[in-house]
């Protein structure tokens, strides 16, 4: 039987991941039909071939989002199938089926790259779970630039770069964390790298081939926390015009990571700790509970002993996720890494414009810099000075002003300051953070989103450093 084409299904708000559909293939044409249909009536677009072969030259002749197979057909079957679509593009979502339940049938088809496997006879929401979590999956994949960087070259793709033995040390427990399912709370300023070290134990974990799904707790409304983690069914409130998966199903058999922590909505904090507890989650809109299994990974910039301690944190949820406490200490705290951190960014940036080095001057002034932006702030230096350098070798001219400026960390203070180290430590690192902060302002004319880009810390992170200094946007502007 030749190709046939299923009908296009009227949009209802599904995600098509850029025009891609699915593609069905069963040598019995009503089997295959019968698939389509149950994932046309849900909204999706889907192909119907009737041999792996037409398959592969359906495959070659357009982009195909999740492929749908029978694993039982004459010539080439599902698992030859399997394989070339994974030589064909690795982000292809394969589900295979089968009427012939086989366990080491079914292991052997995850090792070889299938998302999952179904058997027949299914019942139509156990499809059309297993398609929206491929999509889903899939979807995470293409928006996670770092996590598809993680795919295609490795662990080795997101190689830790450190010489301080206070880096270090939290990298030795970080991978024996990583031996283990207990949830773990990564601390540290804005800039010191948590998500990187978040990866990191996924990568060593024995998670490491299922999904690494982030979480931006400052990027999700409030109200919309539960929809997002959760999921929900159609018809559920207003606006919900289709079935979502939420990133608890998304990360199932993974690593759920949830950055800056402390954002979290307090009205949303006892819901999500239920889901930890139980490991079960329910959609929006629905009665049956769906059992997930994630591990949770959480970071922060903030105290959460003093939120708790305040009321903006549940003290319960901080127990749950304080198995493994980890804190990163800042830059300015491990300063025998700075020339590591630059020289391999020097690498990284500089072969896109021919900049292949950097004189003493130029590391001296990296070293004596206070940056309160921490790794994030300079990354974003060595990038810049490395698109405008003029010549091979980078000089201190090529660095930001607030670099160029910057006063030796190890700068000598009065010694008939008042007050014990500590209290000198925090006070000094305050002055300096306000004086960049307030140059920053100054410079862009008190608007805090490009004053935080150029800092390479998040505009909320920003924000927050701008209310512990007493510091507005507005005072600064036209000044």
């Amino acid at each position: 039987m030749p190709f046939v084409r299923a009908p296009r299904a009227r949009r209802q708000g599904v995600s098509y991941d850029q025009g891609h559909c699915i593609l069905v293939v069963d040598d019995e044409s009503d089997m295959a039909e019968s698939c389509a249909f149950l994932l046309r009536r849900k909204g999706y677009e889907t192909a119907v071939a009737t041999s792996a072969e037409q398959a592969v030259e359906e495959l070659a002749r357009r982009p195909f989002a999740l492929v749908v197979s029978d694993v039982r057909m004459p010539r080439m079957n599902g698992m030859q199938l399997l394989a070339a679509v994974k030589s064909r593009d690795a982000d292809i979502e394969v589900v295979l089926i089968t009427g012939h339940p086989d366990i080491q049938g079914a292991v052997a088809a995850i090792k070889q790259g299938a998302f999952d496997y179904l058997t027949k006879p299914y019942a139509e929401k156990d499809l059309l779970e297993r398609v929206g979590k491929a999509l889903a999956h899939r979807r995470v994949k293409q928006g996670n630039e770092g996590l598809k960087d993680r795919l295609k070259s490795g662990v080795d793709g997101r190689r830790l770069v450190y010489q301080s033995a206070a880096f270090g040390d939290v990298v030795t427990m970080l991978e024996r964390a990583a031996r283990t399912d207990a949830s773990v709370l990564i601390q540290g300023e804005s800039g010191t790298g948590k998500e990187l070290l978040a990866h990191h134990l996924h990568d060593k974990s024995a998670r490491a081939e299922k999904p690494f799904v982030p979480v931006d707790c400052t990027a999700i409304p409030a109200e919309l926390f539960e929809s997002e983690l959760f999921g929900h069914e159609r018809g559920a409130f207003s606006g919900a015009s289709h079935d979502k998966m939420g990133l608890f199903q998304v990360a199932d058999g993974g690593t759920l990571f949830f950055d800056e922590l402390g954002e979290l909505p307090l009205p949303f904090q006892a819901k999500l700790l239920r889901a930890i507890q139980e490991r079960s989650i329910r959609r929006i809109g629905a009665n049956a509970e769906i059992s997930v299994d994630v591990r949770i990974v959480a970071a922060t910039n903030r105290d959460l002993v003093r939120e708790v301690q305040e009321g903006r944190f549940r003290q319960d949820l901080f127990y749950r996720l304080d198995v493994v406490r980890l804190q990163v200490p800042p830059l300015r705290d491990r300063t025998e890494d700075i020339e590591v951190l630059a020289r391999q960014f020097l690498t990284r940036f500089g072969a896109r414009s021919g900049v292949v080095s950097m004189d003493a001057a130029t590391l001296a002034a990296l070293r004596a810099c206070a940056w309160p932006g921490n790794v994030r702030q300079l990354r974003n230096a060595m990038e810049r000075a490395c698109a405008l350098a003029t010549g091979p070798e980078l000089t201190v001219d090529d660095l930001p002003r607030e670099v160029r400026g910057g006063e030796p960390t190890s700068a000598a203070v009065d010694a008939d300051a008042a007050g014990t180290f500590q209290e000198i430590k925090a006070r000094t690192i305050a002055a300096l953070e306000k004086g960049y902060i307030e140059g920053l302002l100054k410079k862009h004319n008190g608007n805090v989103t490009h004053s935080a880009e150029e800092a390479g810390m998040t505009r909320s992170a920003l924000q927050k450093l701008m209310g512990k200094h007493g510091l507005r946007g507005s005072d600064y502007r036209d000044a």
